[in-house]
C-alpha cells in the first residue's frame, strides 16, 4: 500500500466527510493544491449507466467557458485549401501522407487530431494506434469536418472530451488549480449542464450517483450533486 505524504494527509483531514457546494468544493481543492506545479483539476461524475449498452454510451465534447489552461497541439489532415486554412487557424502540424507516415514510425507531437472528411480513407489505417490513445477524428467530435478552422480554435479554446468508461465514470478536466474558484466552478457547471443534457434515454434508476473533484495530487472533495444551477454561488447558511 502506498505510504501517504504528510500534506496529503493534511489535504484529507480538512476536507474531511463532508459534501460541499461546487465553489466551496473548488476553494478546498485550491487550499490543499500546494504542490509546486500548476496541477490539473478534475471533475469525476458516477453515473447510473451501462456502458456495456450501447445505447447507455455517453460521450462528447464540451467547451469551457474559462478555458482548461492547457495547452493543445493540433494535427490536421488535409490539403490544398483546407491545409492553408488550417496553418493559418493555428495548427501545430498540418499533412497527409506524410503526417500519416510519421504516425506509424511513432512520431506523436499533438494531443488532438482534426481531419477533413476526404483524408478519413488515409486516416482509418491509423485506427488501431490512434484509437487507444483518444487521438482518432471523429464526426460526432466535430473532429472530421471541412470547417478545419473551427474545430481549431474550439480544441485551443478550451474544449474537452468526456467519455463515461467501464464503470459509468466519467473523468474531465475542469482547469488548473491557478484559477480561480468561480472559474473552476463555470467550467464545472458546463460540464455538468452538458452530462445531464446528453443523459442515455435508456439509463435507469438515479443518473448521477456521486460527483467529486480533485486535483492531480489531492484527495477527492465530494460535490453536491444536487446542485445544478447558479454553480458560483456560495451555499446557503
Amino acid at each position: 500500500m502506498m505510504k501517504m505524504s504528510k500534506n496529503y494527509r493534511a489535504a484529507l483531514e480538512k476536507i474531511g466527510e463532508s459534501t460541499y457546494a461546487p465553489l466551496e468544493a473548488f476553494s478546498l481543492v485550491k487550499e490543499v493544491s500546494t504542490a509546486k506545479f500548476d496541477q490539473t483539476v478534475e471533475a469525476h461524475f458516477r453515473l447510473g449507466i451501462d456502458t456495456r449498452q450501447a445505447d447507455q454510451q455517453l460521450r462528447g465534447t464540451v467547451s469551457l467557458p474559462n478555458g482548461s489552461g492547457k495547452t493543445v497541439r493540433v494535427a490536421v489532415f488535409a490539403e490544398g485549401e483546407a491545409a492553408r486554412a488550417a496553418e493559418e487557424a493555428g495548427a501545430d502540424i498540418v499533412g497527409t501522407d506524410e503526417l500519416v507516415q510519421q504516425i506509424q514510425a511513432g512520431e506523436f507531437n499533438f494531443d488532438a487530431a482534426v481531419a477533413t472528411p476526404d483524408q478519413m480513407g488515409k486516416v482509418g489505417r491509423l485506427g488501431k494506434i490512434l484509437g487507444p490513445r483518444g487521438l482518432m477524428p471523429n464526426p460526432k467530435l466535430g473532429t472530421v469536418t471541412n470547417d478545419v478552422v473551427k474545430a481549431i480554435n474550439e480544441l485551443k479554446g478550451g474544449r474537452v472530451e468526456y467519455r463515461a468508461d467501464r464503470y459509468g465514470i466519467a473523468h474531465v478536466v475542469i482547469g488548473k488549480a491557478s484559477f480561480t474558484a468561480e472559474q473552476l466552478a463555470e467550467n464545472y457547471g458546463a460540464v455538468y449542464d452538458e452530462i445531464l443534457r446528453m443523459k442515455p434515454s435508456a439509463a435507469k434508476g438515479k443518473y448521477v450517483k456521486s460527483i467529486s473533484v480533485s486535483a492531480t495530487m489531492t484527495p477527492g472533495v465530494s460535490v453536491d450533486s444536487s446542485v445544478n444551477r447558479n454553480y458560483t454561488e456560495a451555499a446557503a447558511e
